[in-house]
């Protein structure tokens, strides 16, 4: 998958056509197909994710299955999902206890012998109230945004697949599916996976962290107190984390040392992607081929607590 651009170095040609060159090159290179092995090692990374969510729910399930049955029988739909039929489905299936849970919103199936779309779209619901009426209403205000930005990403996407086939070019894939990450009495976090192949493949994702003791969805600046340079640290943090996974393995690579300049990885943005594991731990996550090659695929940093530990504000301050 490495690509020798000592070539290009040598050229002697005008510095003009050498530079457009290698914008056409970095463009290909963004744009390599995901292979059939790399499509199936995802659709297993998301089964794993929600084998996982089903054993941790397994207790509570067995309790709500026969009431869930009874319950949404009159409002459950299904159509035949055979040829180029789609398949929608309204399912409640709660994920987690606490103040939040997650359902799945919607159920979009479509498979042919050139195009295959399987998206699962999560939504956001309060299971119990909070104590504090202030908290509540930021719950629901929070809860009504992020699950609207959810719906428009997703169809949009169906959209998108729906023209494609109206169209009828070449082969699609589209994937999309909600992963519950670590979620503490403090925080709860969801994760939007999506995937889209046409030709190439390409996956991305969409965090959403929400602030339990207030409500509100979480920025990364959120997490520290004002003025302080939390961009630099974690930007820092990162860098050595790449150097020491490529010293370590020569299979993984990222565009640190590149010698293309442009395509080095200098520092995180206040719109970086985020999230909080178990360990309370902040959790920075890259699209395919925003800091690496696209075989690595998307990528995801554990910044130490000893890091940040001087400029990460106390939880409820």
């Amino acid at each position: 998958m490495n690509r020798d651009f000592s070539k290009i170095k040598n050229q002697k040609e005008p510095w003009e056509e050498e530079f457009q060159e290698l914008q056409s090159l970095k463009k290909e290179y963004l744009k390599l197909q995901m292979t059939e092995g790399q499509l199936e090692k995802l659709r297993k990374t998301i089964e794993e994710a929600e084998k996982m969510n089903q054993k941790e729910n397994k207790k509570r399930k067995r309790i709500v299955s026969a009431v869930a049955a009874a319950a949404f029988a009159g409002i459950f739909l299904i159509l035949p999902n055979t040829s180029a039929e789609m398949a929608y489905a309204m399912e409640q299936i709660p994920l987690i206890g606490s103040l939040v849970k997650v359902v799945t919103f919607r159920d979009y199936e479509y498979e042919t012998d050139r195009h295959m779309a399987d998206i699962q779209v999560p939504e956001i619901e309060l299971e119990e109230s909070a104590e504090n009426t202030q908290i509540q209403e930021n719950l629901e205000r929070t809860k009504d945004e992020i699950n609207t930005e959810i719906q428009e990403i997703t169809d949009k996407l169906i959209k998108e697949f729906e023209a494609h086939i109206e169209e009828e070019e070449g082969y699609q894939d589209v994937v999309v599916k909600g992963e519950r990450l670590a979620t503490t009495e403090d925080y709860f976090t969801l994760k939007l996976i999506c995937y889209q192949g046409a030709g190439s493949g390409y996956q991305w994702n969409y965090y959403y962290t929400i602030d339990l003791n207030t409500g509100e969805r979480l920025q990364l600046k959120d997490l520290f107190y004002e003025g302080t340079d939390y961009i630099t640290l974690i930007s820092e943090s990162i860098k050595t984390q790449m150097q020491e996974q490529m010293d370590a393995d020569e299979s993984i690579y990222y565009w640190l040392n590149d010698e293309i300049e442009e395509w080095n990885f200098h520092t995180i943005t206040e719109e970086t992607s985020f999230y909080l594991n178990e360990k309370d731990q902040v959790v920075i996550g890259f699209d395919e081929g925003e800091v690496a090659p696209m075989y690595m695929g998307t990528v995801e940093f554990e910044i130490p607590k000893e890091v940040l530990s001087e400029i990460r504000k106390v939880q409820g301050q």
